[in-house]
């Protein structure tokens, strides 16, 4: 079905507001892949907040001009799936997990600002923690100082008890 002015003008627009907000784009060809297969690509796409859209490459790289990620336009050839996600690496993962499994979805290129990824990059971007993971690590790395100085504070007391339990068990066995 073909789009009219206004129409692609709304899909421009719309996906203009959806790279405004992304940290990087994901780009794979999905020829050959059924209706049914998609359908679960999109779904696992919205559960991880990736926004994925089937898009003509020419409204593509109308949305995509003037922002970081124009270096992209030159990779823009063929029937591609657009992946867009806020955090740089959940739209590589969602993407890359789906091609393992299904042989007909190619990854083609990735784009986070001012920089264009190849197959292999979008692949590295994917094997990357996603930031929730980065926090948590750092979060854990940031504790284990101060539970270990905790756990040394309270090893002098529980020393204590234990010596003075060890002298009345003593004192005990020698008055029986």
């Amino acid at each position: 079905m073909a789009l009219n002015r206004e129409a692609k003008a709304a899909v421009v627009s719309e996906v203009s507001a959806e790279v405004a907000k992304a940290q990087a784009i994901i780009v794979a060809e999905y020829r050959g892949l059924e209706v049914g297969a998609i359908t679960a690509l999109r779904k696992q796409a919205r559960n991880q907040g990736v926004y994925l859209r089937v898009l003509k490459n020419t409204l593509a790289r109308r949305a995509v001009a003037g922002t970081p990620f124009e270096k992209l336009s030159d990779k823009l050839v063929g029937p591609l799936i657009y992946g867009m996600s806020p955090d740089p690496v959940s739209a590589a993962k969602v993407l890359n997990a789906f091609a393992k499994d299904n042989d007909k979805l190619v990854l083609k290129a990735g784009a986070m600002a001012n920089s264009v990824l190849d197959e292999n990059g979008v692949k590295a971007l994917a094997s990357m923690p996603s930031r929730e993971e980065l926090l948590a690590r750092l979060l854990g790395t940031m504790q284990a100082p101060i539970a270990q100085f905790v756990r040394t504070l309270n090893e002098v007391p529980g020393r204590f008890v234990r010596t003075v339990a060890a002298v009345r068990d003593q004192k005990e066995q020698a008055g029986a």
